[in-house]
């Protein structure tokens, strides 16, 4: 499942290096009910080819017109949909919603095309970037990302956004509680991997939109199977699963690691880590468990969403005390 960013962004690269003009449409910011994330990407170009979405539909089709009738001749500017004083503007979003779009007109440039190839190299996965855009100029800016955080932070003149591989959810071993967390994860956009090696286990399983390897979840990850991107989550209660993968997992940049089990389970397991695994307070630190969030959780679809929530928490850069 590649990440529909790295599409749109692969695809101005070849109108631009083919000489032509460029619109790229960031959303900014949503209010109500809006179908595509802050961060999501759009690119058109001069014939009024397309690729991306902003809404789903009733946006592009009135951004598509605007450009036909040269309406973005700037290099940068914001566009309001939903709500304000242009009549263009009263485009109607689900459920009333409102949608900020960033709007770059991308002249056919060498300096175009690279700052592109690298927005491609982030997207890929290779590494993380905060794209800056100057408000007034257009002037673009790109910095290593080390942290996590909101995808768009903006300012009165300029927009910092988050660039990565798409966000990957990877199960280390099969459960009820690891379906339940995948149905969740496909729903909010993850990329998501299971990994199990037991044939007994994955008999007559149905998991739609999720990537099924049969080895273990170590091997994958030892084989670079995690990036800054990755959430690896452990919930099979089986050691020879459970163990490994965590000792694998905090030698990578995977932004969450977890592993399912009660107080006391995870305390033996620590210990089990420290003597088996020679992991140290640093690298134990890293690992969430118990998992998830303390929501009084019992049945499988209860943990998974304490699990998906505590990812998105730290996703978001967002400390347990600010919720």
């Amino acid at each position: 499942m590649q990440h529909l960013d790295l599409q749109v962004v692969r695809r101005a690269l070849e109108w631009s290096t083919a000489g032509q003009c460029v619109w790229l449409c960031t959303v900014l910011a949503t209010y109500g009910s809006a179908p595509r994330a802050p961060g999501s990407l759009l690119a058109v170009n001069g014939d009024g080819e397309w690729i991306g979405s902003l809404s789903g539909g009733c946006v592009e089709e009135d951004f598509l017109e605007r450009v036909n009738e040269g309406a973005f001749e700037s290099a940068v500017g914001i566009v309001r949909y939903g709500a304000g004083d242009d009549p263009r503007s009263q485009v109607s979003l689900p459920c009333g919603g409102v949608l900020d779009v960033l709007v770059e007109k991308l002249e056919s440039q060498c300096e175009v095309q690279a700052h592109l190839r690298e927005l491609e190299s982030a997207l890929s996965g290779r590494r993380r970037l905060i794209r800056e855009v100057d408000l007034a100029s257009g002037a673009r800016s790109l910095f290593d990302d080390r942290e996590q955080g909101a995808r768009v932070e903006r300012e009165i003149d300029r927009v910092r956004l988050r660039l990565g591989a798409a966000q990957r959810l990877l199960l280390a071993g099969y459960s009820s509680v690891a379906q339940a967390c995948a149905e969740f994860a496909v729903g909010l956009g993850f990329e998501v991997i299971l990994c199990d090696p037991r044939d007994e286990v994955l008999q007559g399983v149905v998991l739609d939109n999720v990537e099924v390897r049969r080895q273990l979840p170590s091997i994958f990850i030892a084989d670079g199977g995690c990036h800054s991107d990755t959430a690896v989550v452990a919930l099979t209660h089986d050691p020879r699963i459970d163990d490994l993968a965590m000792m694998e997992a905090v030698r990578t940049e995977a932004f969450y690691i977890g592993v399912m089990g009660s107080m006391q389970t995870s305390q033996k397991r620590f210990e089990r880590l420290r003597r088996i695994g020679g992991l140290g307070d640093a690298e134990l630190a890293r690992i969430h468990a118990p998992i998830g969030l303390n929501l009084g959780s019992r049945t499988p679809a209860e943990i998974a969403l304490a699990v998906l929530a505590d990812i998105l928490r730290i996703r978001s850069g967002i400390a347990r005390d600010r919720l």
